[in-house]
């Protein structure tokens, strides 16, 4: 089993800095999967409502034999469940399907600003936390402009934005307007989805002098840029794998070769125009 550290939040909790993401895992798969997990070494699994397999992580982890809080779970309010009521709705759900009585990490999975509801659904999410019922909070997708009217206009300012972050989609000046802020960036799709970067001969070549898979390089990198990667696996041997990154240093210039690669390409919808996208 790899033993990693921990990343401290702005609010004072902390989470590991990598997890498992479990996007389109079916749900009748996720409790086997979140266990081998759990057994190499995971200690945060990042989930979401809309995934559909929440029941799954909470199976996995019941039967995981880890005790509760050595764990740190995610999970996401989805669009249609946005709203102060709504979202505390919403959480009730989640949390009955993981079978827990408090989550780690709760997020507002998009902002749709179009709807203009994401600072009652973050009212929302202040007053869980206030409750016990949720230890950090924070948002995915969100860009600057809605981070700082959160910040502008309510009381709890954001622990996390989990973000697209890649290779092909670095994020540089959105990763440094959370460092002023004090929020930690969290990546999904961090290998780049199947589009290719794990080919790159930047990125090959860096493996090769490293003894490293490309995943591990990419991974690496993430961590050294003070990211939270969250890559999603289903291989036992991979989930080990991504999880084994911390046992080498890339160079400031690998660290810029990575970076340079970024063409702006994403794998996943623009945030700026998942308007209405239910």
């Amino acid at each position: 089993m790899t033993q990693v550290s921990s990343l401290t939040l702005n609010d004072g909790n902390s989470i590991p800095p990598i997890g498992l993401g479990v996007f389109q895992i079916p749900d009748e798969r996720t409790a086997d999967v979140v266990g081998t997990a759990v057994e190499a070494g995971y200690r945060l699994i990042d989930t979401a409502a809309v995934y559909g397999n929440e029941l799954g992580v909470g199976k996995g982890l019941a039967d995981s034999g880890v005790a509760r809080e050595e764990i740190s779970v995610v999970t996401k309010v989805w669009n249609d469940d946005q709203g102060y009521d709504e979202t505390l709705r919403a959480f009730e759900t989640s949390a009955g399907l993981l079978g827990l009585e408090y989550v780690d990490l709760y997020l507002i999975h998009w902002p749709r600003p179009r709807l203009d509801r994401y600072v009652a659904t973050w009212r929302a999410l202040e007053k869980l936390k206030a409750d016990g019922r949720v230890g950090s909070i924070g948002v995915s997708n969100f860009g600057r402009e809605e981070i700082t009217r959160l910040l502008d206009e309510c009381d709890v300012p954001p622990a996390v934005n989990q973000i697209e972050l890649h290779p092909g989609l670095p994020r540089t000046e959105l990763r440094e307007f959370h460092a002023q802020h004090g929020i930690a960036t969290q990546a999904w799709s961090p290998l780049g989805r199947g589009q290719g970067f794990l080919e790159h001969p930047a990125i090959t070549e860096i493996a090769r002098d490293h003894g490293r898979t490309p995943a591990q390089v990419v991974l690496r990198w993430h961590s050294q840029l003070g990211v939270v990667p969250l890559p999603k696996s289903v291989s036992p041997t991979r989930l080990r794998g991504n999880l084994d990154i911390f046992g080498f240093q890339l160079s400031g210039a690998e660290m810029d070769r990575l970076t340079e690669i970024g063409t702006d390409f994403r794998v996943g919808p623009d945030p700026a125009l998942f308007f209405d996208v239910s």
